[in-house]
């Protein structure tokens, strides 16, 4: 059994004392895969990645990054993991090449290995051209593609990002996404993907956690988030006008059921058919990411 990337145990923060950040959260995330944080801000995401690196100290409970306390070994954990938030500042007056080599020495490596990492992550992110221009005149999409660049230059284990897209141009984003893709698929990288984008968050995650005022809804994969909270694929048909087929709701101009598994569907087709309904269209609406979470948090509502 491999050993999970990130462990938490009951980790609870509260800052004052009485308003509770984070609130007994239990997870264990496994290696390898993007794993999508999900929730508004003030939910506790950022809160979850400062304790994960050790720059807060739980109230209660512990976690782990491959075994290791990031409160108690914060350096070893920091040597394997990369972390991309808003806050990660960066040197204005250096060039985007200086900024990486420098982040790169700092991490341990020499010289030659310094300016070749920096070179490929340049490269790799489209900032080649701009290599030499200081980050002061860098764009906020350049700026946020070097701030990703900054978190991989020492090849983490583990990658934590806060919201890596934002503010970037379709294209600028693509790249990103390409490059995180990457990592988790071809690396073994451990990506912890913190965000309230849900489409998003639905095109390149393995598996979720819903976060809601420091409380941990709902984890897993999406198939097991829709088993858990019964949100079913639709079938849905659109019939000739004046038609009203038995068994089936109208929404808008078509008629939909819910079934257990997409088995179901010829079945439909042919007792539609069999019952003499002149079929236009069929087609089967599977539950997005933004279905199960509103589920969730609604339901969590309608429980207070």
């Amino acid at each position: 059994m491999l050993l999970a990337a990130i462990h938490m145990e009951n980790l609870t923060k509260s800052y004052d004392g009485k308003i509770i950040a984070l609130n007994r959260l239990n997870l264990d995330i496994p290696q390898g895969g993007i794993f999508g944080f999900l929730g508004p801000n003030g939910a506790g995401k950022t809160t979850t990645v400062k304790l994960l690196t050790g720059l807060l100290k739980p109230t209660e409970g512990v976690c782990t990054v491959f075994d290791m306390s990031p409160q108690e070994k914060p350096c070893d954990v920091h040597r394997i993991c990369g972390v991309m938030t808003e806050t990660a500042r960066m040197y204005g007056q250096m060039t985007g090449r200086q900024n990486l080599q420098f982040f790169a020495q700092t991490a341990g490596m020499d010289g030659p290995e310094s300016d070749q990492r920096a070179d490929e992550l340049l490269k790799s992110l489209d900032l080649w051209d701009a290599r030499d221009r200081k980050l002061s005149e860098y764009s906020t999409g350049m700026t946020q593609r070097l701030s990703l660049a900054r978190s991989l230059v020492h090849r983490p284990g583990v990658l934590f990002l806060d919201e890596p897209t934002s503010g970037l141009d379709p294209e600028s984003a693509q790249t990103v996404n390409a490059m995180i893709l990457s990592l988790a698929r071809n690396t073994g990288v451990t990506v912890f993907l913190c965000t309230h984008q849900l489409r998003y968050a639905q095109d390149l995650c393995d598996g979720y956690g819903i976060l809601e005022k420091g409380n941990l809804l709902a984890a897993g994969d999406l198939p097991t988030l829709c088993k858990n909270i019964g949100c079913r694929i639709r079938a849905e048909f659109r019939l000739a006008p004046g038609q009203s087929p038995e068994g089936l709701q109208k929404a808008g101009e078509w008629w939909r059921t819910e079934v257990r598994d997409e088995d179901e569907m010829p079945g439909l087709v042919r007792k539609l058919i069999d019952s003499g309904h002149d079929l236009y269209e069929a087609r089967l609406v599977k539950p997005t990411l933004e279905d199960v979470y509103f589920e969730y948090t609604e339901r969590r509502e309608v429980s207070k």
